[in-house]
């Protein structure tokens, strides 16, 4: 079977869609309109998302002849992003800042989990807590200790993704959100950060789970986010289970609903709270007034969740903003019909807020109102604060976006 030479309608096809952007199915579209049979569309994706390969020449099991027609497509099969810093925390994790091809930077951060000290506090509590049970048991875990035993890594590694370039949400605690919305990712960008993640592995790192909890409202921007959940998850590619991608959102209800009905609940939702009372939301979450607690509530309430699993409220405490007792009181009210677990964020300080977080007997006293009501409560520890790369400090403007400390700087790989 031959191809001509150049594949113009690989490099535009379905409207505005990518190369890197597509399914096997659309892979198989465009193929077929040039005699190309539909099993190499499933190799061309192997090639790019099971290993991570985009030059059509190292594409070895293609014929020559598609390979030739593929490099035609070239830069369109070039990776999205590339590193431009890597930042390591003392603690173990890395911020990778990743260039655009239009100069535009986003971030992504990689949590390592050494062996034997997951806890559900842990950072990426939301993608920890698959297959929870009433008593806090999760299957996952078990099978997490099962592959720990086994040789070979170690460290399993969560990646917290950016859905956009900026955020339109404007949360008063967040660095993202006061630097504004510049433009969506498209789904190859989004997706594409896991392949750039899992290459910067340690030797005794794997990634195995993903969190949209970075840069943007992933909601927002759900075209991308779906597609690059579904690109993640493929068998084909770097088959991610669904129950190991979770989606956080400010609370856009349409899109709640829509990713339950697209994804059968399987996807992991948590949802950025931060107040249970809606004047004081609205005055620290915009989103807010358009969608309030009483319709958000009914929105989680309706949402698909597996057996044992739960929605994850993030709740990021502000000194006398959110943090009093009648605040964990109002939040309990709102958790009462859910099946939830709570995440408490004690905040992250960022240049151009004035909020910061509570003392720490306050986060105590209010996580220990919230688990006398049988709800479960997890304080997250910080992890990569040191390098701005902790919850919320995740930055579009580039000179927030580097270490505060000497001690970082001295660890940061240019």
């Amino acid at each position: 079977m031959r191809y001509a030479p150049a594949l113009s309608a690989l490099t535009i096809m379905d409207g505005e869609l990518q190369p890197l952007s597509r399914l096997p199915e659309d892979w198989e579209r465009a193929l077929a309109r040039h005699g190309g049979p539909r099993y190499r569309a499933r190799q061309v994706f192997r090639w790019i998302w099971a290993r991570g390969v985009t030059d059509p020449d190292r594409m070895s099991d293609l014929p020559k002849t598609l390979r030739s027609a593929l490099a035609g497509s070239v830069p369109a099969l070039a990776p999205p992003a590339t590193v431009v810093h890597t930042h390591r925390s003392l603690d173990g994790s890395k911020k990778l800042v990743l260039g655009l091809a239009d100069g535009a930077e986003i971030e992504t951060v990689l949590l390592p989990v050494a062996r034997g000290t997951e806890t559900l506090d842990a950072d990426a509590a939301a993608a920890d807590d698959d297959g929870d049970d009433e008593d806090g048991a999760s299957a996952d875990a078990r099978a997490d200790a099962r592959a720990d035993a086994r040789p070979g890594p170690t460290r399993r590694v969560t990646q917290c993704v950016s859905t956009q370039v900026g955020c339109a949400m404007a949360c008063t605690f967040c660095a993202s959100g006061l630097a504004g919305l510049r433009r969506h990712l498209d789904a190859s960008e989004i997706a594409g950060q896991v392949l750039l993640g899992r290459a910067a592995c340690g030797p005794d790192e794997v990634l195995r789970s993903v969190v949209f909890m970075g840069m943007g409202e992933p909601l927002h921007n759900y075209a991308g986010t779906a597609r690059a959940i579904r690109l993640l998850s493929h068998p084909e590619g770097l088959a991610i289970p669904l129950r190991r991608i979770t989606v956080s959102t400010s609370g856009l209800v349409p899109e709640i609903a829509e990713l339950g009905r697209d994804f059968g609940g399987a996807v992991g939702l948590a949802v950025s709270l931060h107040q249970a009372d809606d004047a004081k939301r609205s005055a620290l979450m915009p989103v807010n007034r358009r969608y309030g607690l009483a319709e958000l509530a009914r929105a989680l309430a309706a949402y698909p969740l597996p057996p044992r699993r739960r929605i994850t409220i993030e709740y990021t405490l502000l000194a006398g903003e959110n943090d009093a007792p009648e605040d964990a009181r109002a939040l309990l009210r709102f958790l009462r019909p859910l099946r939830a677990k709570v995440n408490l964020i004690p905040m992250n300080r960022i240049t151009g807020s004035t909020l910061g977080p509570p003392d720490p007997a306050r986060v105590l006293a209010f996580q220990r109102l919230v688990t006398d009501a049988g709800i479960g409560c997890f304080v997250r520890r910080r992890r990569g604060d040191d390098v701005a790369a902790a919850c919320g400090q995740l930055a579009l403007d580039p000179t927030r976006s580097a270490p505060r400390r000497a001690s970082a700087r001295r660890a940061r790989d240019a």
